[in-house]
């Protein structure tokens, strides 16, 4: 009895001090770091640099909050929950309590902070696809509060827009409107299979990940009222859903596959209209990772990363000993297509959603090619990476390309997604270069080169 008592009063403190330790609004002191690129001799900044297991937000969504101060970000430092590092004084603090599910959606015109988490529930979970909230943080009051020491209960800083029920089967692929009062988000097949019409015809899996298959969808909450619309459903899987932040009513989506797809880009109007793809793909093409880039332009890569056969005029197949892919050059198994290839113009491509025109902004001369891109809102810059984990920039005025960092491990646990800062002066990306296993990654800045600000264009170009 003696045993279990003592037994009951550890598990209780240790429940408490779990409790403490994952507050919202905890402070935790700078990480940041200068290091200079040994290559490039470019200064970057490290936001983070401990081996927390950190990750930027996916570079279809805004990293920064409405004032250009706090960069949100995933991390393990309180495990299942989102912190916010302040790019000039580097302190930390921790932004979501009771956890949150997929996209982290910051506001561009407020001080929120808005994501979708679990219902907490016991009956809730005995079913598959869960009871969903959709949350609103207020970061204004909650850094303030921290600032001064006055946390108040996560309620203060919390508030539940509404619920999506189990069976609409939603996932935390969300994006939030540019007017700010509605969300867009993934549905599942049973939902989007209530919508779609019997006339069409459902995909199957393509590739050899065996993903794609439809149906798939997209609803909105209203989040002033909780009120929930079904947007539109597609023949396919519903990959990454992003919203035009210049424009309202603009959702940009993909159909994934893990890889190749027949056609990867869509557009629709948040009232189900207008449904097209973004830029119609031909089958020796390989599009990927879209991301608006500013009012009227969507940056993609058109990937140049497979090696041909001459003589059997197909891709070459390239894998490790195991025979399987090849982790550091993903994209080689031959049952993907005839995509991919240089035969083709490949490169980070910039489509016009208005003229519907494409150009190619550039593209690396040799390796892998561009794999995730983006581009600054004033039309200036564009970036992307590699699979050596390198990062380029882009002058879209001359087409002149940079090499601004590299070295970042290709044995990093993931890519470094690259994201320029509303200014067109900064991009985010996520490194292992200080990690000590090579895979751990941290924050990290790269600023545009001060010899290329100081550039001067005409004014009507931009």
């Amino acid at each position: 009895m003696k045993f279990k008592k003592n037994f009951s009063s550890l598990l209780l403190i240790a429940l408490s001090s779990l409790s403490v330790n994952a507050q919202i609004g905890k402070r935790f002191p700078s990480e940041k770091k200068v290091v200079k690129d040994p290559v490039t001799g470019i200064d970057l900044v490290f936001l983070t640099s401990s081996a927390h297991g950190d990750s930027k937000i996916y570079q279809t969504h805004p990293q920064w909050t409405a004032d250009g101060n706090w960069v949100i970000f995933r991390s393990n430092m309180v495990r299942g929950e989102a912190m916010a590092v302040n790019e000039n004084t580097g302190v930390i603090i921790q932004v979501t309590e009771g956890g949150y599910n997929g996209m982290l959606d910051i506001a561009q015109r407020s001080m929120k902070l808005y994501y979708m988490r679990r219902k907490a529930s016991g009956d809730n979970a005995k079913v598959r696809n869960l009871t969903m909230e959709i949350i609103e943080t207020n970061l204004e009051k909650l850094f303030a509060d921290s600032e001064a020491g006055t946390l108040k209960p996560a309620s203060a800083y919390q508030r539940i827009c509404g619920e999506i029920p189990a069976e609409v089967g939603a996932s935390g692929d969300m994006a939030l409107d540019a007017n700010e009062d509605k969300v867009y988000f993934r549905v599942g097949k049973k939902q989007a299979a209530k919508y779609i019409d019997p006339r069409v015809k459902v995909e199957e899996n393509f590739g050899p990940r065996n993903m794609g298959v439809g149906p798939g969808g997209i609803a909105m909450m209203d989040i002033k009222t909780g009120e929930i619309k079904h947007v539109v459903s597609v023949p396919f899987q519903v990959g990454h859903i992003q919203t035009n932040l210049w424009k309202p009513g603009e959702i940009i989506f993909s159909w994934e596959t893990g890889g190749k797809s027949p056609q990867r880009t869509w557009f629709v109007n948040a009232d189900g209209s207008g449904l097209r793809p973004l830029y119609p793909e031909a089958d020796y093409e390989w599009v990927t990772h879209e991301a608006v880039i500013s009012k009227d332009e969507v940056a993609i890569a058109i990937m140049g990363h497979r090696k041909v056969d001459i003589e059997e005029e197909a891709p070459v197949e390239v894998t490790n000993s195991r025979g399987i892919r090849n982790p550091e050059n993903p994209g080689q198994e031959s049952n993907w297509g005839p995509s991919g290839t240089r035969e083709k113009p490949t490169g980070l491509a910039i489509v016009n959603l208005r003229t519907r025109e494409m150009i190619i902004a550039g593209q690396t001369k040799s390796g892998s090619g561009l794999w995730h891109v983006h581009g600054s809102p004033d039309g200036r810059w564009a970036v992307g990476d590699d699979f050596s984990r390198s990062l380029y920039l882009i002058d879209r005025n001359n087409r002149e390309m940079k090499m601004v960092t590299t070295g970042h491990k290709p044995t990093a646990a993931d890519h470094l997604h690259p994201t320029f800062k509303p200014n067109g002066k900064e991009i985010l990306i996520q490194s292992a270069m200080l990690s000590k296993d090579d895979r751990t990654m941290n924050l990290c800045i790269v600023p545009v080169p001060k010899s290329w600000l100081d550039r001067e264009y005409d004014p009507d170009k931009f």
